[in-house]
């Protein structure tokens, strides 16, 4: 095959028609492909067109190819190249009077190989993969493998015909023999002595037969071995694919790529437990029992059918007590299963520790640590996605037994896991086989205001843990490097945004979970501790880190998602930083900044002249939420006549144009909200952001009676109290 695999680097390389004249309509490239480790283990220079003696062995080599093709027809679960397989054997089948045709095609085929290999090695780019489209024929490496596999039975299986043929052919030598010797027996009790040459031949055809039956006997057994050998080593890859599957799946909580197709997956564990079955009956079928080889498939087997079983759909990593919820387990031999006794799944509830003791064979939770209602559902299929699943639709955790708390550790830190077990049986297979499998972590909570908490304990789990982890153990402490990565690929992913967050950002970040104000600190090698992320509030503030961030993310969600993406946000910055920026640009220049002092806040600074005739750097009251939902961001932006230039020297109008919705607020309004740090678009406002420590109702409200409280200028009173007026 190592002719194949430098030809495929060539492949992408070589025009349409020199394709076309390398490989004929009687020889495709599929075939090449398909068969290439078969075919460059066959003796194709030793046939010559003129020997026509040699028509027997190439018509074997023609049937085993169409043999070969249409299993791995049978084989193939793509639709379209089975159809393909299967005419490219009926078309060679054509052939049958011509067999040394082919055979001299095929070695034409590997000569011409090897001379474009020869004269353009130095020209293809060493480990170049062609790319799928290139390569319209190439298969996965877990399709190869098993097609590779399924030609290694094929062997078996022709080597137990031969001998069955061989044993055949020597009962009849054997029973000519005796025939033969009876008759000599009676030939010399007469004083005949004829018949001894055909005895002599028939002794030597007998010693023949039973010496190439010994010979393939052998050789079967080897194939057997090495077929089995084959099947652990690609078994093997298909169950470190399952578990790269679900760390993916586990990942992607923190917006990691992921690809939740099983189908893949799914034939190739079906592929798999046809060849083990089929490899078992061929050991059955050895003649003496091989007890090595059948332990292996039985340990091989069981592995298989307990690692089938998949969480497909996770439940919510964060589930609140009485409230409903959703999940599904997928079961990727479900073709498989016996028919009959309908497949019914169990859930149940368990703690870190229960899980830990599942790596133990044959350990079960015995205690119950909450309580789960409909834990129940059957395992049906589904004929149009081939998919056989459990869905539990209406699943509710009743109550929960927390374990002790060891010091500071709060409840929205404890996980739990759900945990899936039934007993199976399979078709073909004589016992039934009990699986099992447990969900990602989740953390139950018994309140709303717990939920911040604990979905940062499952962020910490997501980013952080390791693949083959003890569950549910995670480091203390992780470098800021690798947290900044999972900041930002949560951010990215919630906000559902292509713009990542720049050095600037994550610099900011540093600063503000290591409470380093050094604008010039190197971070990327110190260490972040669980506390400083979730535990210990930010210093002078109500909130810890996360609560803070994860603010940040859910106001631009909501509101900010097309700013942000346009780059109209600057983001997280800190003031310092702010202050050397925009330090030597003109009034009016602003930007916008996440906001440091509240949660799920966005501020607006800006260059304004100060009273000595120079300039300073203002930041207008943060608007929340609530404050958005009242009126957007872009029209706020328009409503402040003070700010011109977004930073660095963009109009303001030119680029959040597009955002402008409704008509300017009242001027009145607007001086209100300017002594408010506010941009206040109407008396609802007003009243949400008046500094009065005393409400009276709206009806007795005075702009005049406002002033007072906003340490206005004389002049902003003068123009408030002329357009109140005018407003009255």
């Amino acid at each position: 095959m190592a002719q194949w695999a430098q030809m495929k680097q060539l492949i992408p390389y070589l025009p349409t028609q020199a394709l076309n004249e390398l490989y004929p309509n009687s020889f495709p490239m599929d075939v090449r492909c398909y068969l290439a480790n078969w075919i460059e283990e066959q003796r194709w220079e030793d046939f010559d067109l003129e020997k026509v003696e040699q028509e027997p062995q190439a018509l074997s080599l023609l049937d085993q190819i169409t043999s070969y093709l249409l299993s791995l027809a049978q084989q193939n679960p793509n639709v379209v190249e089975r159809m393909r397989l299967q005419h490219i054997s009926r078309s060679m089948s054509m052939m049958r009077s011509q067999p040394l045709k082919l055979v001299l095609t095929v070695r034409d085929v590997l000569r011409k190989e090897r001379d474009l290999l020869s004269r353009t090695s130095a020209q293809i780019p060493p480990h170049f993969p062609p790319s799928p489209a290139q390569d319209p024929i190439s298969v996965g490496p877990s399709t190869r493998d098993v097609d590779l596999l399924v030609l290694k039975v094929l062997e078996i299986q022709n080597c137990r015909q031969q001998i069955h043929q061989l044993q055949e052919e020597l009962n009849w030598e054997r029973q000519n023999y005796e025939s033969i010797q009876g008759t000599l027996q009676q030939a010399s009790t007469n004083g005949m002595d004829t018949g001894i040459s055909e005895v002599t031949k028939l002794q030597n055809n007998i010693k023949q037969h039973e010496y190439n039956g010994q010979v393939i006997a052998k050789k079967r057994v080897q194939l057997l071995q090495d077929a089995v050998s084959s099947l652990e080593s690609c078994q093997s890859r298909l169950i470190s694919r399952i578990k790269a599957w679900r760390w993916e799946q586990h990942q992607a909580t923190i917006g990691h790529p992921f690809d939740d197709n099983l189908s893949p997956m799914q034939t190739w564990c079906e592929q798999l437990l046809g060849v083990n079955g089929k490899l078992r009956q061929e050991v059955m079928l050895a003649g003496e029992p091989i007890p090595e080889l059948q332990d292996r498939l039985g340990l091989l087997l069981q592995t298989l059918i307990q690692s089938s079983l998949v969480v497909d759909k996770q439940p919510p990593q964060v589930i609140k007590t009485q409230s409903k919820f959703s999940t599904t387990v997928r079961y990727l031999l479900g073709e498989k299963v016996a028919p009959g006794k309908p497949v019914l799944l169990k859930a149940q509830i368990i703690t870190e520790a229960q899980a830990r003791n599942l790596g133990q064979l044959g350990s079960v939770p015995s205690e119950n640590v909450g309580e789960l209602i409909n834990n129940t559902a059957i395992l049906e299929h589904n004929t149009s996605s081939k998919s056989t699943c459990a869905t539990f639709r209406n699943m509710s955790i009743k109550k929960i037994k927390r374990a002790d708390r060891k010091g500071s550790e709060s409840v929205t830190e404890e996980k739990f896991a759900l945990y899936f077990t039934t007993e199976i049986s399979i078709t073909g297979c004589d016992i039934p086989y009990r699986i099992q499998m447990i969900s990602v972590p989740v953390v139950v909570i018994v309140h709303g205001s717990q939920d911040n908490n604990a979905l940062a304990t499952i962020i910490w789990d997501c980013a952080f843990s390791e693949p083959d982890r003890i569950p549910f153990v995670v480091p203390e402490r992780v470098p800021w490097k690798q947290m900044c990565m999972t900041l930002n690929s949560k951010f990215m992913s919630e906000v559902g945004t292509q713009r990542c967050l720049d050095n600037y950002n994550q610099h900011f970040l540093a600063q503000k979970i290591f409470d380093k104000p050094d604008i010039a600190g190197d971070y990327s090698n110190m260490l972040v501790s669980w506390a400083q992320f979730s535990k210990e509030v930010l210093p002078g503030r109500p909130f810890t880190f996360w609560q803070w961030f994860d603010g940040v993310i859910e106001l631009t969600k909501k509101h900010l998602k097309s700013y942000w993406s346009d780059g109209l946000i600057f983001g997280f910055i800190g003031k310092q930083h702010l202050h050397l920026i925009l330090k030597d640009r003109p009034n009016g220049t602003f930007l916008l900044r996440f906001s440091d002092s509240e949660i799920g806040g966005i501020t607006i600074a800006y260059v304004a002249p100060s009273e000595n005739g120079g300039q300073k750097i203002q930041n207008i009251q943060p608007s929340t939420k609530r404050d958005l939902e009242i009126r957007s961001l872009g029209d706020r932006i328009r409503d402040i006549d003070f700010i011109t230039h977004v930073y660095p020297d963009l109009p303001k109008n030119d680029v959040f144009r597009k955002y402008y919705t409704g008509k300017s607020v009242h001027p009145s309004y607007q001086s209100i909200g300017k002594g408010l740090g506010k941009v206040c678009s109407s008396w609802n406002e007003i009243e949400c952001f008046c500094p009065l420590t005393t409400r009276v109702p709206r009806s007795t409200y005075r702009p005049q009676s406002l002033v007072l409280n906003m340490n206005l200028s004389m002049a902003e009173i003068v123009t408030f109290q002329e357009r109140s007026r005018l407003s009255e």
